[in-house]
């Protein structure tokens, strides 16, 4: 037996909670993701209490007893939490550092000195990427489509022909790449290694950002021209402009993590003896929270003091950093309690029994799903960690490669077809001043071509992993 299906056996010692046939199993879900939508998108009701009423529907549609539906529930919301909530925390940290030390606007108003011409849409591409990697992604909107706007602006260059750029990177590093919650939620929920998914995640989102962002700009600045809402673009003191970190120490504190963590994924793979001390030492060093935590740790000396904050200043901003992630927090554990209620109710293994008789690939059906609930819902993580739940018996027996590649699959149909009922669709309408049909010509076009191309590349590496 492998250590990944005596982990899925431990998650559930007892067995199902109920004895109900594939077909009310069906049932059961579609009467589950149901109420979710309905919920989320007739009623306006918050995640968090769509995912709740939605695992309890499931569990009674499945003929579950109420009170082992509970169980199942609150069991999953704790693990989940437990297993990437300080992750979160972190990250919202790291990413208030940037944003209130100036780091961020340093790191941005560098590379677009060392960018011109033809070549400003590749720099904000970049941007983006390296912004989004520590960043949430309405976070990194808030941060970066001022500067877009500006660029825009100065330069007078087209709207879309900078901003698509900019969003894809935001996009692609929120819905493929660790730390981001999405991701985070998935790893978890097949057990798969960090370090491994984080590399291919970068690996996947390069090439896409390029098709979607820099590429798929000339068409979309064809489509759509507009100007850049003067009401938008920020003024900013020459205080402001100082007195900020410099910009090497600023790419290093956002860079430690990635590398720690990648350090790690490399050494496990060349040493592969866990008794080995150099490997023990980067388990430790390398691991998510201990990388994120020397992030953090950092960026007071290298982000937060030569900005001029006082000892006091940064335990408030601490604290500022953690107000905002509260719903975040509450809709991944719900999440991670639907799926676990998924599992208990034996849905899991519904799909893993129906799956030996159809001819299309795990990962296919994996990234079929996720899309299927995004456009229902229209929140990403909603999609990822439900699709994770129902996907995550299949991962049994997977190696290390595959079971990253799991998680990309989910990711990438995760962010596929953003429309109204996504709160980034209208954070993208009102920030660049577009109607409904413009936003859906422009951001919902380019998050398709997102979720198509990082699914085509994961399929493509799944014949060499």
């Amino acid at each position: 037996m492998t250590r990944l299906s005596v982990e899925m056996l431990a998650a559930d010692p007892v067995g199902p909670i109920t004895s109900a046939g594939h077909a009310q199993l069906g049932i059961a879900v579609l009467a589950g993701i149901a109420a979710i939508v309905l919920l989320i998108t007739k009623f306006k009701l918050h995640a968090f209490l769509a995912l709740t009423i939605g695992s309890l529907a499931l569990g009674a549609f499945a003929g579950a007893p109420l009170d082992k539906a509970i169980t199942s529930f609150t069991a999953g919301l704790g693990s989940t939490v437990a297993g990437v909530g300080v992750l979160i925390a972190l990250g919202a940290i790291l990413g208030k550092m940037l944003a209130d030390s100036g780091g961020a606007d340093q790191v941005v108003d560098t590379i677009l000195v060392k960018a011109g011409g033809r070549s400003m849409p590749w720099a904000m591409v970049l941007i983006a990427s390296v912004i989004g990697l520590p960043l949430f992604f309405e976070v990194g909107v808030v941060l970066l489509i001022p500067v877009v706007l500006m660029v825009a602006k100065r330069g007078n260059y087209s709207l879309m022909r900078i901003g698509i750029p900019a969003l894809a990177g935001l996009s692609a590093m929120h819905g493929l790449v660790p730390p981001h919650p999405g991701p985070l939620v998935a790893i978890d929920a097949v057990k798969a290694d960090l370090g491994v998914t984080l590399a291919l995640g970068v690996l996947v989102a390069i090439p896409t950002v390029i098709i979607a962002g820099p590429l798929f700009s000339k068409y979309a600045a064809r489509w759509v021209d507009v100007p850049a809402p003067e009401r938008m673009i920020p003024k900013r003191t020459s205080e402001e402009l100082q007195k900020r970190p410099g910009f090497g120490a600023t790419l290093i504190t956002i860079m430690l993590p990635v590398i720690l963590m990648l350090s790690k994924a490399l050494v496990d793979i060349v040493i592969d003896n866990p008794e080995n001390t150099v490997q023990r030492v980067f388990d430790v060093i390398g691991s998510p929270m201990i990388a994120l935590l020397a992030s953090v740790l950092l960026g007071i000396f290298t982000l937060l003091r030569p900005a001029g904050f006082a000892k006091e200043r940064v335990s408030g901003l601490v604290e500022k950093g953690l107000a905002p992630i509260a719903g975040i927090l509450l809709i991944v554990g719900a999440g991670g309690g639907f799926k676990q209620t998924l599992i208990d109710t034996g849905v899991g293994q519904m799909v893993l029994d129906i799956s030996e008789d159809w001819s299309i690939p795990t990962l296919l059906l994996a990234w079929l799903i996720a899309v299927a609930i995004r456009l229902a819902t229209g929140s990403a993580t909603v999609a990822t960690v439900s699709a994770a739940g129902l996907v995550a018996p299949l991962a049994v027996g997977m190696s290390t490669g595959e079971t990253a590649l799991l998680v990309l699959a989910i990711g990438a149909g995760s962010l596929f077809f953003s429309h109204v009922n996504d709160a980034g669709f209208w954070l993208v309408k009102e920030y660049f001043g577009l109607t409904v049909g413009q936003t859906i010509k422009t951001w919902s076009v380019m998050e398709t071509i997102i979720s198509v191309v990082a699914g085509a590349i994961v399929l493509l590496l799944s014949l060499f992993i």
